[in-house]
């Protein structure tokens, strides 16, 4: 059964990443998407007009990814985020976001395979997306690691608002955005912190481009692209790092009002653009630069309290 199920898998990777090279290329020399007509037509949140948003109940089931709790939040998918399958998630995430179809399969395949389910078959909670070390990720920009923090669909609001402070530069109607430098910094901090006060940390290339980003599968993005480089990515590219929406989306996990993916490309955010701004971002962080500033967080750690 491992065999097959490795034979499959290897031939859907090449699939994928040979169909993702073709819409690459479509998106260079197809016209963008009109502004207002980003969301296509008859999916939840097109012309801008979103699902009602309403926060999570005490039984409802979230993660700690903010662009899925957005869509249980608005009833782009179960409001009380359980019993989804994998083929919604997949559809909903691509059109929400303007991901394109092979970026959207892999991440939702990847799940799947995480959590050895069908992709056709089977459904999830939202919650069991943060099995830690699949998706979920120590040193995260929005999370305090698992080892102090278990329920990991918890914000950290001091780490959100951090961030939200660090937009360094603006675009040209002057809205504050948060830049490629900036999410590198924040990262390089994050990391060199929770290795010092976590002695459970744990952090593997994988996930240090997921972070940037938040997607895998051996000898794909999982390998070249961090859970911290995945979010990082997404939030520069789907929200093009405004710190007016980013409020919104990341503080409350909801769709900001007439908002809109900031991709506009026809086929979405492919693999490769998204592994060339994990990259980016990631070769941006120097944990280095943070080795005072950790030894300060663990000195105090070690004289506080349990």
């Amino acid at each position: 059964m491992g065999f097959f199920s490795n034979v499959s898998n290897f031939f859907y990777e090449a699939r994928i990443r040979s169909w993702d090279v073709v819409l690459t290329l479509l998106n260079l020399v197809e016209k963008k998407r009109r502004i207002g007509g980003v969301t296509p037509e008859g999916h939840p949140g097109y012309g801008r007009h979103w699902p009602e948003f309403k926060p999570p109940g005490e039984t409802d089931s979230r993660c700690s990814c903010p662009g899925l709790n957005a869509l249980a939040n608005h009833g782009i998918i179960s409001r009380s985020g359980r019993d989804i399958s994998f083929v919604e998630l997949d559809r909903h995430v691509q059109a929400t976001y303007n991901i394109s179809s092979t970026l959207s399969s892999f991440v939702a395949h990847y799940a799947a395979r995480m959590l050895k389910k069908s992709f056709n078959r089977d459904t999830l909670d939202l919650e069991e997306l943060d099995l830690h070390n699949g998706i979920e990720h120590d040193a995260s920009l929005l999370r305090l690691d698992a080892a102090f923090e278990p329920n990991q669909s918890t914000k950290h609001v001091p780490y959100i608002e951090e961030l939200l402070a660090a937009a360094s530069n603006k675009d040209k109607d002057g809205n504050d955005v948060v830049t490629v430098k900036d999410l590198s910094k924040l990262l390089g901090k994050r990391r060199a912190v929770s290795r010092a006060v976590n002695k459970e940390f744990t952090l593997k290339l994988f996930h240090k481009l997921f972070g940037c980003a938040k997607y895998l599968i051996s000898s794909s993005v999982s390998e070249h692209n961090p859970n911290h480089l995945v979010s990082a990515s997404l939030l520069l590219s789907t929200m093009g790092g405004r710190v007016d929406d980013l409020q919104s989306f990341l503080l409350h996990e909801q769709l900001p009002e007439g908002w809109e993916s900031r991709v506009r490309d026809s086929h979405g955010l492919t693999l490769i653009n998204f592994n060339k701004l994990a990259l980016k971002i990631e070769l941006g962080v120097h944990e280095k630069d943070w080795a005072q500033v950790a030894q300060e967080a663990a000195e105090h750690d070690r004289a506080t309290p349990v």
